[in-house]
């Protein structure tokens, strides 16, 4: 598989889960909130925010053109989000065995992704390099 081509393969997957994950978040907050522990606003902000950072995500990944400015700006928010989904379990007194799983189990996905872009960029760096 080209470099290019697993990139934009993986950030596809990061904008499709990015975006379920905050329409789940958004639409689901209500009757989430109880069963995780987390408020219910905390469930739909992250829902609010998901969305259009998933959708910079399909555009950044869609394009013809990769912008390495756009993917590192990725990365850096995957692992922002990995980190502030660790502080939420250790910051939220409230918070159910479900909510702790379901924020780290996430948090792990976010940081498979991350690891996965990071590896792509540097597949796509190696063979400008040999260009």
């Amino acid at each position: 598989m080209q470099p290019h081509l697993f990139l934009k393969r993986v950030l596809l997957l990061d904008a499709a889960s990015c975006l379920g994950m905050g329409i789940l978040l958004a639409a689901g907050a209500g009757p989430l909130a109880p069963l995780l522990g987390l408020g219910s606003s905390l469930l739909l902000g992250a829902g609010a925010v998901l969305v259009p950072i998933g959708l910079f995500i399909l555009w950044a990944g869609a394009r013809r053109t990769l912008l390495p400015a756009a993917v590192y700006l990725i990365v850096a928010g995957n692992l922002l989000w990995v980190i502030e989904s660790v502080l939420v379990v250790r910051g939220t007194e409230a918070i159910t065995s479900l909510g702790t799983a379901f924020v780290l189990v996430q948090a792990a996905a976010v940081a498979g992704l991350c690891a996965l872009e990071w590896l792509g960029i540097r597949r796509v760096r190696g063979v400008a390099a040999q260009a």
